[in-house]
């Protein structure tokens, strides 16, 4: 729907919402007049607050006279009068530290980013790494063998994501062992992941015949490694910060809201990974009665040919969406230029 508002009307839902943000506490017309830019009174402003609640973007609270931005309201405001804050030195000084650390792959500067963002919004945040499509190849492949069953295989990416994982081989040398490195490198080691998983179905079981009696449940594990390191890595931190502001919300809602941005396909599903640019969504637009209470920020971050991922911030409806706006798009553009300087790095 669209609203069409009074320059003095647009004034006092922002007024409302600065002041309910701050506070938590509904706005009264009294207060509302003392603190417009220009002299006006209270009947003026109780009109004026009543039109607004007319077109559902203020609401009237049962304990107070005073009124709060109904999420119609937060949605107004966020499309057509927030101006994103630009970041204080305190927040530059931390993007930059946090960023001159040493890192060795992508995984760990996308987990501190996540940090660095929880840390400034004091709310919930959440990155994915780079969604790398072609791009993402097979770097490398080990296997360990611990006793005389277990095997320990461990494959990279080239983006230096590593997984791991301990399985039975039973009645297999070293030197068998060996050999299927030998192969898995010789084969599949710098290819996109989705050509390794074809060979995989066809020309790799014929060769491990030679060498293992029964191969596939090995190949099984490592077709199970790969997907996983196909997958979207998300990273999390500042989830305690949900308790801040839970106050008010009955308080067993959280285990189950925990349990859902717990897993990945759950929160993969909830942040829309192709979103573009900066993007708020309010309460009902997330479609999850656990998140109606809550806003989510997301920032796309593009790294060109190396893919693109997100950045989001979880936090409650009342919360300064302009700050918080303003930290989403500053954190990306750097995030974006440590992940581009990391791979021209790599490649040289």
């Amino acid at each position: 729907m669209i609203w069409v508002l009074t320059d003095r009307q647009k004034d006092i839902l922002q007024i409302i919402i600065r002041d309910y943000t701050r506070t938590g506490m509904p706005v009264g017309s009294k207060a509302l007049a003392e603190e417009f830019p220009t002299h006006v009174s209270s009947a003026t402003v109780r009109n004026d607050m009543a039109a607004l609640e007319s077109k559902g973007l203020i609401n009237k609270t049962h304990f107070s006279s005073g009124r709060v931005p109904s999420i119609e309201g937060y949605r107004y405001y966020v499309d057509n009068l927030v101006q994103p804050d630009p970041l204080d030195e305190g927040a530059e000084d931390l993007i930059k530290t946090s960023f001159n650390s040493e890192f060795n792959r992508i995984d760990e500067i996308v987990q501190e980013s996540a940090k660095v963002l929880s840390d400034l919004t004091n709310y919930m945040a959440l990155t994915f790494n780079p969604e790398s499509g072609d791009n993402l190849k097979l770097g490398g492949f080990r296997l360990v063998k611990l006793d005389d069953r277990q095997v320990m295989a461990i494959i990279v990416t080239n983006t230096g994501h590593v997984i791991d994982k301990i399985f039975r081989l039973a009645n297999v040398s070293s030197e068998q062992l060996e050999t299927i490195v030998n192969i898995i490198n010789t084969e599949l080691v710098g290819k996109p992941l989705k050509d390794v998983m074809d060979k995989l179905k066809f020309d790799i079981p014929m060769l491990m015949t030679k060498y293992i009696q029964t191969p596939e449940g090995f190949l099984k594990i490592f077709g199970d490694m790969l997907d996983e390191a196909g997958r979207d890595k998300v990273h999390v931190d500042g989830e305690l910060n949900l308790l801040k502001f839970a106050e008010r919300q009955n308080i067993d809602r959280l285990k189950p809201l925990y349990n859902l941005l717990g897993t990945e396909d759950s929160v993969s599903k909830i942040i829309d990974p192709n979103s573009k640019d900066v993007q708020v969504r309010i309460g009902g637009e997330l479609r999850n009665d656990l998140l109606k209470d809550y806003s989510i920020i997301t920032g796309t971050y593009d790294l060109k040919e190396y893919g693109h991922g997100v950045i989001a911030v979880i936090g409650p409806t009342r919360m300064p969406y302009s700050k918080v706006i303003g930290i989403v798009g500053a954190l990306r553009e750097e995030l974006t230029k440590k992940l581009l300087g990391y791979y021209d790095d790599d490649n040289d």
